[in-house]
């Protein structure tokens, strides 16, 4: 589509850069050029962003920490908004004590410092990669636990409706999934409000510790978008993916981890494309060896070649 890049520049000056390259905004460090990005600060700034974008039409993809996404290598036609809206605040007189986050926070942040206020409950965050606000688009979790537990609301911003608070069970978490993922509604996470257990200090934070060391020994730290695949009811993505002998198999500069098939890592010089060649060599190989169909926990933005 057009879009009315002068008007744009009019709507936020200097804060408007174009032709954004996004390896410099997502975790697995790949993916060709914005249109245009615009770093929001505040509620009141994201909050105006997008309803002018809206209001012109212009397609908007607003990102945190850029984990969990694969942006093709011809970049993505429109505006990011980045997340830097990241104030917490913790309420440890109320009973459940509760959280309140906006989208931009780091999970983990969240997490360390909740135990450190003697608090229990997101202590399987305090390693994970990741916003507030994507965590609870994708139902983010692990040990056995994810962000649904803990969800009380979020304040949303909907294109059609405004703002409003929409709770837990209007947000139908599913494992890995959200009503909002799976419907791709025009609507914006601007803050979560979240429940936590009362323990120790010393307990809560050995809890987060322990879970930390375990994610650290056990999965891959540098370039990559997190966990490629969800794990199929009973089983483990990872463990198909390695039983089908793809564990450190290589294509181009991309490659599945030897220390987790499940991740996907980039040597440095990696291209999407490169990664979307070792996820459909993934999913053909497991169902035909297994005969289990593999589902991405990542979203792909932008076009991608899927002849090759």
């Amino acid at each position: 589509m057009n879009i009315p890049m002068r008007k744009l520049q009019a709507l936020f000056g200097a804060r408007l850069q174009e032709n954004v390259r996004m390896a410099d905004y997502t975790t697995s460090r790949v993916g060709g050029p914005a249109l245009g990005l615009v770093s929001v600060n505040t509620i009141s700034e994201m909050r105006d962003a997008a309803n002018a974008l809206w209001s012109l039409d212009v397609p908007f993809k607003l990102i945190g920490s850029g984990s969990n996404i694969l942006v093709s290598d011809s970049g993505y036609n429109g505006i990011i908004l980045l997340n830097h809206c990241h104030n917490i605040r913790i309420n440890t007189q109320q009973e459940p004590p509760v959280i309140f986050a906006e989208s931009g926070a780091n999970l983990s942040n969240i997490a360390r410092q909740s135990a450190l206020r003697g608090l229990s409950g997101l202590e399987w965050a305090g390693s994970v990669p990741g916003s507030v606000g994507g965590a609870v688009y994708g139902n983010a979790g692990a040990f056995g636990s994810d962000i649904a537990r803990s969800l009380i609301s979020i304040q949303a911003l909907l294109r059609d409706e405004g703002e409003k608070t929409l709770t837990a069970d209007d947000l139908q978490f599913a494992y890995r999934s959200s009503i909002l993922k799976r419907e791709r509604k025009e609507l914006l996470i601007l803050s979560a409000t979240l429940k936590a257990e009362r323990s120790t200090r010393e307990a809560a934070w050995k809890t987060l510790m322990d879970m930390s060391q375990k994610r650290q020994a056990t999965q891959p730290t540098g370039a990559s978008t997190g966990s490629t695949f969800k794990n199929p009811p009973g089983d483990y993505a990872g463990r198909l993916i390695e039983a089908a002998g793809l564990k450190g198999f290589t294509g181009g500069h991309a490659q599945f981890s030897g220390l987790h098939a499940n991740f996907i890592v980039n040597d440095g010089s990696s291209s999407a494309q490169e990664y979307l060649k070792l996820i459909r060599t993934a999913q053909k190989t497991v169902k035909e060896k297994f005969g289990v169909q593999l589902e991405l926990e990542i979203e792909l933005m932008g076009d991608f070649n899927d002849a090759e």
